[in-house]
């Protein structure tokens, strides 16, 4: 079995062999007196210690004592998988983008692809408001899931791709809520519209719609609040932000109908064709 497709499917590193096939460190021995297998499996070892970063230094070692054995590749998808649970995002990344660029055509190539994007991924919660991570992650899971389509790491990239996607949409309505709680009407529309238009598949769609019904209506343009409360209607009638905008119209003798041009006219049409989500 391929190391890619061991470290996806969490088997222990210790199933090459039985509990005593990896022997501690050598510490009196100079690495450089040491052959290619022996420092790969005194890096396993490592790993197996739950000892990550050692373990990154020690493929990095083989690699640059042995570029050319049978080990080096090995050490090398290794290095960026050891670097990726220590938490060392950027020299995964590093590790994980030569194995492609040395080793195109193998079949870990995606596997490598994967922890690449993982490795920015992983650090989507970490990066506050700027939102260049997690842009970079998408960047990369669409390599995967465009490139691999048939790899075991597809689905999985996927997945994330949809997360991240829908990530980028929660940090646009965090800000347009912001906007809007401090009367700043227009600025806050322009979030929401950013969310109806470029991110209508995420899950945030329905609630984007309902604070356009507000804020349109706290601007006193009634034409626009009607017509964002007809595409909340006729796309998620059942959801609690429908009865929320519909009582809100309502109670202010609208009704969620399309009225007048503008944009989410624009997107009512489309919604009618069924252009639009």
């Amino acid at each position: 079995m391929r190391w890619g497709a061991i470290l996806l499917l969490a088997v222990t590193l210790s199933a090459c062999g039985g509990g005593g096939f990896f022997a501690p460190r050598q510490n009196e021995a100079p690495l450089e007196s040491l052959d290619a297998e022996t420092i790969f499996r005194q890096a396993e070892f490592e790993l197996e210690r739950d000892r990550p970063d050692d373990a990154a230094e020690l493929f990095v070692e083989v690699e640059r004592l042995h570029p050319y054995s049978e080990w080096a590749q090995r050490a090398l998808i290794m290095a960026a998988f050891s670097y990726h649970a220590d938490e060392d995002y950027e020299n995964a990344r590093i590790a994980a983008q030569r194995f492609i660029d040395f080793y195109p055509a193998d079949e870990d190539a995606a596997y490598a692809q994967y922890l690449l994007a993982l490795s920015y991924y992983d650090q989507i919660d970490q990066v506050g408001r700027d939102q260049g991570i997690t842009f970079q992650a998408l960047q990369a899971l669409r390599v995967v899931i465009e490139r691999y389509p048939d790899s075991p790491y597809a689905s999985s990239a996927i997945l994330k791709f949809d997360l991240a996607f829908d990530h980028l949409a929660g940090k646009e309505m965090e800000i347009g809520r912001y906007y809007l709680r401090r009367g700043h009407y227009s600025a806050a529309i322009n979030r929401f519209r950013v969310v109806v238009e470029e991110f209508q598949t995420t899950s945030h769609t329905p609630e984007a719609l309902l604070r356009l019904v507000e804020a349109y209506l706290s601007l006193g343009l009634t034409d626009e609040a009607q017509t964002a409360g007809a595409i909340l209607g006729f796309n998620f009638q059942a959801s609690p932000f429908y009865d929320d905008a519909f009582r809100t119209l309502t109670g202010q003798d609208l009704s969620p109908e399309a009225a007048g041009e503008g944009w989410l006219r624009d997107i009512w049409r489309q919604t009618v064709r069924g252009d639009w989500l």
